[in-house]
C-alpha cells in the first residue's frame, strides 16, 4: 500500500542506516536502525505509522535534504 507521507525507503546495512524520503522531497538518515526493523517496516500496513511508533525518538537521525 502507497504511503501517504513516505515516498521511498533505502537501508544500508553496512552502516546500520536507513534513509526516509518523503513525498515532500526531505530526505532523513536514521542511525543505527537493525536490518529486523527495517524489514518489520517493509511489512507494516502503514509505513508512516510504523516510522512514527517504532523509529521516530528511538534512532538517532540526520536531514540531510
Amino acid at each position: 500500500m502507497p504511503s501517504s507521507v513516505i515516498s521511498t525507503t533505502y537501508y544500508d546495512s553496512s552502516t546500520a542506516t536507513l534513509r526516509i524520503i518523503y513525498l515532500s522531497g526531505a530526505v532523513y538518515d536514521y542511525l543505527n536502525v537493525p536490518e529486523k526493523v527495517f524489514t518489520a517496516m517493509r511489512k507494516a500496513i502503514s509505513k508512516g505509522s510504523f516510522l512514527n511508533k517504532y523509529i521516530k525518538g528511538y534512532y538517532e537521525f540526520k536531514k540531510i535534504n
